[in-house]
């Protein structure tokens, strides 16, 4: 991966686990996954066209947050980041506020 893409979500990987102390991180499915009380809750990954980071939320279906997309998923919604731009972390709290509240 490279920068600025990198720098960015190493960053929102330590925002992510500071935000709560029921979120840890592991790997799974070769893709950096957040939980939530022992489930599934987010994960980092790159939209294959544009090549740009996003946060997928796992029960995103639930959420009606007007930042996320669903394109043709069905159960999770995704946050898209700009690495080139600062991260708007007050919305990125509340997002991460609203999956949990869903879980």
């Amino acid at each position: 991966m490279d920068e600025p893409n990198k720098s960015c979500l190493w960053f929102l990987r330590g925002h992510i686990l500071k935000y709560d102390t029921r979120l840890t991180g592991e790997w799974k499915y070769r893709l950096p996954f957040f939980y939530f009380n022992g489930k599934m809750f987010c994960y980092f990954w790159m939209d294959s066209v544009t090549k740009a980071p996003y946060i997928g939320f796992m029960n995103g279906n639930r959420m009606c947050h007007p930042a996320l997309e669903s394109g043709l998923r069905k159960r999770v919604k995704i946050y898209p980041l700009n690495a080139e731009k600062d991260l708007n972390l007050a919305e990125i709290d509340a997002l991460l506020y609203e999956a949990m509240a869903v879980m």
